[in-house]
């Protein structure tokens, strides 16, 4: 849904869950390029609300690690990730994922498969409905992931993979499967392993997830993938200087 009318936006503390909504679509779609220095004052007149809101925005999102900032310069949203980084992200999931799919698999009491299912049926709704699934496939992808670390029983672990933000940032990159459908398969086959209590099956459906969706990532760094021409309904733009 797009943000609200400045008119019909709040301008103090209800005004906080809009102008996130706004700012973090704006920064995941590059319609805030990355680099971009923002004026937190250009930011408020654009959404018509006070500066208050925006403040409190700006540091949620630096909790996203999607802003930063520097003293004396003020907030910029971050850098994408590049090739090198890409990997080490992926590399990390590799260590951390397959291990947690095993781990969810094998307690039948605690096994998440009823989560899972919903959480695609929801999704699969969403891709009938929507014309512009990128959003819903960034809630989506962390939701169904997290689901899988929540029941491999470790909070350390997850909350480890948690500040990744890697469903933020590798979506920045470039929404791949912008229709949704590759990764419902691939997020299919790992829901019937754990479904079936079969850990060697779960560890390898979610082995061949993470490193499909490496080589989806990568491809934007060959040029082999061209842009998206932006769909759905036009969002107000958000004026950072």
């Amino acid at each position: 849904m797009p943000p609200r009318q400045p008119s019909e936006v709040p301008r103090g503390k209800a005004a906080v869950p809009d102008v996130y909504t706004a700012m973090r679509a704006s920064i995941l779609d590059g319609e805030i390029a990355p680099g971009t220095r923002i004026n937190i004052d250009a930011v408020a007149r654009s959404l018509g609300v006070s500066q208050t809101p925006v403040r409190e925005v700006l540091q949620r999102l630096e909790g996203d690690n999607l802003v930063v900032y520097n003293p004396g310069r003020g907030y910029s949203t971050t850098p994408l990730l590049d090739l090198p980084e890409l990997r080490s992200l992926f590399e990390f999931r590799l260590l951390v994922e397959p291990w947690a799919a095993r781990a969810a698999a094998v307690d039948r009491l605690a096994n998440p498969a009823g989560t899972l299912e919903k959480e695609l049926a929801g999704f699969r709704d969403a891709m009938k409905r929507s014309k512009d699934l990128r959003q819903d496939l960034v809630a989506h992808d962390t939701r169904f992931h997290d689901a899988i670390l929540a029941a491999s029983g470790n909070p350390v672990v997850r909350h480890a993979f948690a500040q990744t933000h890697c469903h933020l940032h590798t979506f920045r990159l470039y929404p791949a499967d912008v229709d949704g459908a590759i990764t419902v398969a691939e997020h299919t086959a790992v829901r019937e392993a754990i479904e079936a209590c079969d850990p060697e099956r779960a560890e390898a459906a979610m082995t061949t997830h993470i490193r499909n969706s490496f080589d989806r990532f990568a491809k934007a760094f060959e040029g082999e993938l061209a842009p998206l021409e932006d769909s759905g309904p036009p969002r107000r733009r958000i004026v950072t200087g």
